[in-house]
Formats: C-alpha cells, structure tokens, sequence
C-alpha cells in the first residue's frame, strides 16, 4: 500500500541531463579555432619563449575541445541519436583523434582537420534539435 502511495504518478523522460540549451557544439569548435591559430601564430614566430607559451595555449584548449566533444558524446546524444545518425560513434572518435593530434603537433592543418570534423558533428547536433 505505501508503494502505491509513493509510487510515481507520473512517467517523464529526457533525452540530456539538463534542459538542451546548455549543449552547444560551438564550446568545441571555438577552443579548436583557437588550437588552429596558436599553430599558425607558433608558425609565423621564431622566439623560442614565444613558441613554449604557444605550446601550452594549444595543448590547454586542445584538451578543452575534447572535452566539449567527449560531453556532447556522453550526455546530449542519445540511442535515438545513434540510431538515426550511425556515424555519430565514429565520427565522435576521429574529431576525438584529431584534437589529440592537434594537441600535440604545431601543423595547422591538423587544427583544421579537428575543425572539419567538429563542423560534421555541429550539422547533426543542429540536426537532432529540429526533431
């Protein structure tokens, strides 16, 4: 009887943790801009002082993206997600990959590589929040 009295009356569900306006790609995407343009700026310079600060930046917001893709990942997507968009998991990975390559190489292209595949998970988060 008490069961019944505490039991729940109603059932809700949610698809993240929080109301969906606290997720957003471009946390992820401007940390890698950033990684993007310390690699140019490290480029350009060549004052070793300069170029070890350069160094930490990076490697800071590179670790700082990762973890905006690793969030978005682990609490805004859903099963309902990955069953529409079956690349979700791999594509998480490689933009994954590609920061920590980013992170750990002053070659602006690999900042850009981490930027293109943040802009393909943008397109499906974007996508999911019209459904």
């Amino acid at each position: 009887m008490l069961s019944r009295l505490f039991a729940p009356k109603v059932k809700v569900s949610a698809h993240c943790d929080l109301p969906c306006g606290v997720y957003d790609p471009a946390q992820a995407r401007i940390e890698a801009e950033s990684v993007k343009a310390v690699q140019e700026k490290y480029q350009a310079n060549e004052d070793p002082h300069f170029r070890a600060r350069a160094v930490v930046i990076k490697e800071q917001r590179a670790e700082l993206a990762k973890h905006h893709v690793s969030v978005l990942w682990s609490d805004y997507f859903k099963p309902p997600h990955f069953e529409k968009y079956p690349e979700l998991h791999q594509l998480v990975n490689d933009a994954l990959k590609a920061l920590s390559a980013a992170k750990g190489s002053t070659d602006p292209a690999t900042g850009q590589k981490a930027l293109d595949l943040i802009a393909e998970i943008d397109k499906i988060f974007w996508e999911t929040k019209k459904a």
